[in-house]
């Protein structure tokens, strides 16, 4: 019964349709879909996918999870009698299938859905309870400022709120103090990430670990966290931070058995020492974490020559570039700059505008960015496309850093062939542990929590989704009673 909005069936055409497109325009989806060797009709409502490997448990839900396209909107012609093109964007709203549709939307500005009535998997166990609001406006802002002031107004119903400066200090309004406005955190549970410094290893620059792991002894987190963050934050020690896939300790069992067979590609300090990130905060901490920075530069072939890092054999000075596309990422990499300099490396610090940012991260023009990698409970496939060596020479992929490691490519194959979840979570933490003994991010923070303010306008069921943090909107509702209780917006 699944239909598109303009009245017309979903369909096999449709499917197969979708897989070819992703595959073909999209380099992280063709990685994620790289075993799918063909999709073929082979029923009216039926569709079979053949793999070129067996083994991969994961793979049949991942193509369970493919976004159809409409085929027939997609191979016809805009209003303007253009023939519409899958692979370019464009700001003709698309014909969709789900319980939304884009109503209006201002370039920059908004977007708004509205519910559709008539959609035909309303009825469904799984859409129960959902899809309550008739109408959801996202309104976009260019300042942070100004969309705090919006929401202060009551101009926003709800707001989440990612500085931790702000919710330490900009919520003591009259509103939160009335209680018109609540203010809440949702744990997150659903999956771990790594959010770093993140450094481009096709540069000769960062191609020697030691390197790279200096920097590490150079970033002082706790001083930035007590001094910006109003010690809200923990430093990240994991790519899987939060998780059970996190590694921990040293290797023991399952997890050193998989390491063994990758022990001669290996760091030999990953079998017998926990990674531990440097411990700063305090003048001695900081004193010998910069002496250990300068031995491990000076291993690497770089001396302090007149206040400046040189290259021993040629003088060449050592300097590096952070990229940045907001004044929240300026503002920490010009707390992390003085410490770099103190090792005599020259830091500059590039603010570019998003668009411009993105094409530099296309063309892997940069040295430093700062790098965030979501994670599933179940990694899989898309691993390849966040570490495989294929990925960092391919332009889209999520394989920022350039990572091109024989052990890794070996351990991102276990992950998404194990056959239990014992063995996926063994080679996870394999996996992870060797990504971070490579010492290919300075790792920065993370709240293991959703910070959130609205207006009391709204009711949520009693029993809320596990791995859903907010669920909002999709689970809320406009509760009237309390609509009622709070004065309409200015």
């Amino acid at each position: 019964n699944a239909r598109w909005h303009d009245g017309k069936p979903v369909t096999a055409e449709d499917v197969i349709f979708s897989m070819e497109a992703f595959k073909q325009h999209s380099p992280q989806l063709g990685a994620y879909y790289r075993h799918v060797v063909k999709a073929e009709k082979t029923g009216e409502r039926e569709v079979t996918f053949t793999f070129d490997q067996p083994g991969n448990r994961e793979l049949p839900l991942i193509v369970g999870q493919l976004y159809v396209l409409p085929k027939h909107w997609w191979e016809g012609t805009d209003k303007n009698g253009n023939k519409r093109n899958v692979a370019n964007t464009t700001l003709e709203p698309p014909l969709g299938s789900g319980p939304y549709r884009v109503k209006d939307f201002v370039p920059g500005r908004s977007v708004v859905f509205e519910r559709v009535r008539d959609y035909w998997g309303k009825d469904l166990n799984v859409s129960i309870g959902q899809n309550n609001f008739d109408e959801i406006r996202y309104e976009y802002f260019r300042d942070a400022t100004v969309a705090l002031e919006a929401f202060k107004a009551d101009q926003v119903d709800w707001r989440t709120e990612n500085s931790a400066k702000n919710w330490a200090t900009a919520y003591d309004f009259p509103a939160v103090k009335e209680k018109r406005v609540v203010l809440e955190e949702f744990d997150i549970r659903s999956s771990g990430s790594m959010q770093s410094f993140a450094f481009n290893v096709r540069r000769d620059k960062f191609k020697d670990p030691r390197v790279r792991r200096a920097f590490n002894f150079a970033f002082d987190f706790e001083e930035m966290n007590k001094q910006i963050f109003f010690g809200q934050y923990k430093r990240i020690a994991s790519f899987f931070e939060g998780t059970e896939l996190a590694s921990s300790g040293v290797p023991q069992g399952k997890e050193l058995a998989i390491l063994e067979t990758v022990r001669d590609k290996v760091p030999a300090d990953l079998f017998t020492k926990p990674y531990t990130n440097p411990v700063n905060g305090n003048p001695e901490n900081v004193r010998n974490n910069l002496r250990e920075a300068l031995r491990l530069l000076k291993e690497a072939g770089y001396e302090v020559r007149n206040t400046k890092l040189v290259d021993a054999k040629t003088g060449q000075p050592y300097g590096v570039e952070f990229l940045v596309d907001d004044p929240a990422s300026e503002r920490f990499v010009l707390f992390y700059k003085p410490s770099l300099e103190r090792l005599g490396i020259t830091v500059d610090v590039r603010t570019v505008d998003p668009q411009s940012y993105e094409n530099r991260l296309r063309q892997w023009d940069f040295d430093i960015v700062v790098g965030s990698w979501g994670q599933s409970l179940s990694p899989g496939n898309e691993q390849r496309s966040f570490w495989g060596s294929p990925a960092a020479d391919q332009p889209g992929s999520r394989n920022l850093v350039g990572i091109k490691n024989p052990a890794v490519d070996m351990l991102i194959e276990k992950v998404i062939f194990a056959t239990d979840r014992e063995d996926l979570v063994a080679a996870t933490m394999a996996l992870d542990r060797v990504l971070l003994w490579n010492f290919y991010v300075v790792p920065q923070w993370t709240y293991r929590k959703v910070r959130t303010a609205r207006w009391d306008r709204f009711g949520r069921p009693d029993n809320m989704p596990k791995y859903g943090a907010t669920a909002f909107p999709m689970v809320w509702w406009w509760d009237k009673d309390k609509a009622a209780k709070v004065p309409p917006r200015s």
